[in-house]
């Protein structure tokens, strides 16, 4: 069995959360910017949730001519869902290893 590529998704670093890696923590400005670029990403993510719904939509009603786009925008968003879920909880599990550390 072959697998191929899905165009437009990256293994390493993914587009909708441009802040995340490579980032470092020099300083306060930093942390500002690196936050911002968090919230596009979920604003990203939301945005493929709303066009994963829309493709739903037009291929129930019979709008939609290739199915396989909606089939891929509804694995990329589920993807990007389950990434970012990671992701917040490895924020939560390090907040609270901090805080375990101050007490």
């Amino acid at each position: 069995m072959t697998v191929l590529p899905v165009s437009g998704v990256s293994a390493v670093s993914p587009s909708y959360l441009p802040g995340l890696y490579g980032a470092s923590s020099a300083g306060a400005g930093t942390s500002a910017s690196q936050f911002a670029s968090v919230a596009a990403g979920v604003d990203a993510l939301q945005a493929a949730q709303s066009n994963t719904n829309a493709l739903a939509v037009a291929a129930v009603t019979g709008d939609l001519d290739d199915v396989h786009n909606y089939t891929i925008a509804a694995a990329q968003s589920a993807t990007q869902l389950e990434l970012t879920a990671a992701l917040r909880n490895k924020a939560i599990e390090a907040f609270h290893e901090i805080m375990r550390m101050n007490a």
